[in-house]
């Protein structure tokens, strides 16, 4: 596994950030339940995810060597009018902006409190990527608008989630929607269909082991999931059914099933 450069994780926050307020000004309901997260509106989405690049840009600025309370995070809960684009665009400009001068500051390797393994600022420039990457569509789908990523973002996309999980498969050893996710001759391969020879957009999930181990291969394996690398992508992460069109499963579909409804952040 081959993480992108920093400075690329860097200009795609500036990029999905950019697209995202492209859905705030583009007359939007921001009033309008998000289908992929129905607890929030489309202004609530947005709002979460310019503070949580508030409460990084602050973890980042600051070198914090412990978690930081988001509710001391200075304007990490957005404009104090509530249905304004103009205000709302605003504030995540200044949101994006600044997580970005931070991250590209401090460098990919300077030691930062996270939630993960991993302690360095090259960890959230890589984890506001995909939170913008995957909100993003988020919003797209709830404003009815187009979606598409660069392959090579997308399939770290994936990359990062399948280590996040077994991260937290580690930490949570005992949890019950874990431990059924786990059987011997297990196996989930994944397979973009679309990209260059040379991304090796495939997957082999295993799931025998105490936590589950990966790998980026063509395999063989119990269920398969195929088709387009960004509707792949949004499957992946419980964005889009797998029934939608494009899409392929192929062998044990319960296994699949379960791996979505339970593999998760904890």
């Amino acid at each position: 596994m081959t993480l992108l450069a920093h400075d690329r994780y860097c200009d795609e926050v500036t990029e999905q950030v950019r697209l995202l307020r492209a859905v705030i000004t583009s007359g939007a309901d921001l009033s309008a339940t998000v289908p992929t997260c129905p607890d929030w509106t489309l202004e609530e989405l947005v709002r979460h995810t310019g503070g949580a690049l508030r409460w990084v840009e602050l973890l980042v600025r600051t070198r914090a060597r412990e978690e930081i309370p988001v509710e001391q995070v200075p304007g990490g809960g957005g404009p104090q009018a509530r249905g304004d684009a103009a205000a709302l665009d605003a504030w995540l400009a200044e949101s994006g902006e600044a997580v970005v001068a931070a991250l590209r500051e401090a460098g990919p390797d300077t030691e930062v409190w996270t939630w993960a393994g991993t302690h360095t600022t090259g960890f959230w420039a890589r984890r506001m990527t995909h939170e913008l990457v995957v909100h993003r569509a988020d919003a797209a789908l709830a404003a009815g608008h187009p979606f598409e990523v660069a392959p090579e973002v997308a399939a770290d996309a994936i990359d990062e989630w399948l280590e996040i999980v077994r991260f937290m498969q580690r930490v949570l050893p005992e949890d019950a929607s874990v431990r059924q996710l786990r059987g011997p001759g297990r196996s989930i391969h994944l397979h973009a269909t679309d990209t260059a020879p040379g991304l090796n957009a495939e997957w082999l999930v295993e799931l025998t082991g105490d936590v589950i181990a990966w790998r980026r291969g063509h395999e063989k394996a119990t269920v398969a999931l195929r088709g387009p690398l960004t509707p792949l992508l949004l499957a992946f992460y419980r964005r889009l059914p797998v029934q939608t069109p494009g899409l392929e499963v192929l062998g044990e579909r319960e296994l699949l099933d379960r791996w979505l409804e339970r593999a998760s952040f904890g």
